[in-house]
Formats: C-alpha cells, structure tokens, sequence
C-alpha cells in the first residue's frame, strides 16, 4: 500500500459533466457479469459519483478490466464472489478500459501497464493494490490484510458500535457500567478506570465504555498540567512531539477539538518513526472521546489518511 492518489482533483474537473451525464447510462456488463448490490460498472461518467464520492462512506475496490483479457476473466468472478460475501462492508466498481478512454489513460498515468488491475479508494484516496490475477484464498488474505491495515492506521472506522451478539446484555443490564458512572461523579479516576476497562474486556465493541475509558485517561493525562505552560512549550519546540501531544489534550479538554486533530495531524506529517507513530496512536485515542459519525472525526481520518499515504 503506497502512492495514495488524492481524487479530488479528477472529481472537481468532472463534476460539470457529471451534472449534465444522461441517468441510467452504465457500462456493459464485464467479465463475471458485473450485477447486483455490491457491484457497479462504472464509466467515465459515473466514476466520480460511484467511486469517490462513495468512498467517504464505504472503501471501493476499483476493478479495471477488458474483454479480450484472460487473467481478468479469472480475478472478476472471484472480486464479484468476494464483494457479496462482504455484504455491503466494499463495494466492487468494474471499469472496462477499453470502453472507457479517459480512466484507461488515468490507470496509465499512475504508472499500470497491464490488467488486471485493482485499486482501493478510501475516502477519496486512491491506493494501488493488486495487479494480475490470484488465486480466490489469495484475494481474499490480501484484501482482508488491506482493510487491517487501514484499521491500524486509523483510516478506517470500526464496525458501527452497538452491534451485540443474542443475549449480550446491554449498557443498562451490566453493572459494570453504573459503577464506573458513579466513580467518575465522586471523582474516583482509577476505579472509573478499572470499571470501563472491566466492561471492555468483556464486550470491545461497547461504544459507552470505550468512550468513557477514552475521557477518564484524558482527565488523568491533564490533571496535573498548567495548559498555559503546556501550550507555550508546543509553540516554542513544534518539531518536539511529544510536547504537541499533551498540547493537543489541553486543547481537547477545553473543547477545541479540531486544533487538536489539526495540532496532531502536522504532528504526523512532519516527524518519522517512533515519534510519527506516537502521533497516529495519540489522534486514535482522542477520535475515542467523539461518537464514530461526528464529522470532525471523519474528517481527521481522511487527514491521517493523506498525511500517511
């Protein structure tokens, strides 16, 4: 996963068209039958709204393909197979190149010469993938490696929370979480701590806790720090990382979010290393304290996203 491609520049220079593009006018079907839900053919046309636009909700696996070749016939079938066993968590777009001049030369112009070829779009973020065709167990290792590894690097957002197994019991049913709530009103850190952590460890999808987790750690992070002091220090040493990490929890606690995700962002874009990964954890423990749909994360993922790719 490297050379990230932004798309926004594509999408500004054919949005024009796209308003005035025919409804209904898709590509022929391509090798394997390109139908159904989680699979789209799509034009020169169509590719800004199917692909880039549908990106910042869905990561899209962009499959460029042509009739007479071979090794395409093989890898679409298994795409389509795989995109439906997904079931809406990736979207499969086929692209037949030979029907569709303008993204032809743009698959060129990214240096791919031969097909098949794929890419995944995140977030209006294009990334080489694959290029030739694979056996099915294959595929399916490499995609599931690359959605990981965009959950790893926080590009990807978790599964929606509160998805709960039959019979899980919910925050209400669980005394875990009273106690936590009633260690944060007395003022009781640790146990608040401990409590949230309990719940976890039994439940990792539980958005209440982890978000509780994520605002106690933060309060026990700048309990004991002057924010004035805190925030002189950033801008007298912007290349000290760790200084801009505890600058951006001074900010956070007072509600400055954005300056924080920003504050991180430059962090990451202008450190290696320990210290460009120290930033990267540091902004996913503060996209905690949000709820995953609030739009100041979703934007400082695609911010992660450009600054890491």
């Amino acid at each position: 996963m490297h050379g990230a491609i932004d798309l926004g520049a594509r999408q500004a220079a054919t949005r024009k068209q796209q308003e005035r593009r025919a409804q209904g006018g898709g590509a022929p079907a391509g090798a394997g039958g390109a139908a159904g839900q989680y699979v789209v053919d799509v034009t020169d046309q169509t590719f800004n709204t199917e692909v880039v636009e549908r990106s910042q909700s869905v990561p899209v696996l962009v499959d460029f393909w042509a009739e007479w070749c071979g090794p395409c016939k093989q890898l679409g079938p298994i795409l389509e197979k795989l995109a439906a066993e997904a079931a809406g968590k990736w979207v499969l777009a086929k692209v037949d190149i030979d029907a569709n001049p303008q993204l032809a030369a743009y698959m060129q112009q990214m240096g791919v010469r031969g097909i098949p070829f794929v890419a995944a779009v995140v977030a209006g973020q294009l990334l080489p993938f694959l290029n030739g065709a694979a056996p099915e167990p294959q595929v399916r290792q490499a995609i599931d490696q690359l959605f990981e590894a965009l959950r790893k690097e926080g590009i990807l957002p978790e599964a929606p929370e509160g998805e709960q197994a039959a019979g899980d019991a919910g925050p209400a049913a669980n005394p875990a979480h009273a106690e936590a709530e009633a260690a944060l009103q007395r003022g009781d850190l640790p146990a608040a701590k401990a409590a949230f952590e309990r719940l976890l460890a039994d439940n990792p999808r539980d958005g209440q806790a982890k978000q509780g987790l994520a605002l106690v750690e933060l309060s026990m992070r700048v309990g004991s720090l002057d924010a004035e002091s805190v925030l002189q220090e950033a801008a007298d040493k912007p290349g000290d990382v760790q200084a801009q990490i505890s600058a951006s929890d001074v900010e956070m606690v007072s509600g400055r979010i954005e300056e924080a995700f920003d504050r991180l962002l430059a962090a990451v874009r202008g450190s290696a290393g320990d210290d460009r990964d120290a930033a990267r954890k540091h902004l996913l423990s503060l996209f905690e304290l949000l709820p995953p749909d609030d739009p100041r994360v979703g934007k400082a993922r695609r911010g992660l996203q450009s600054a890491l790719f």
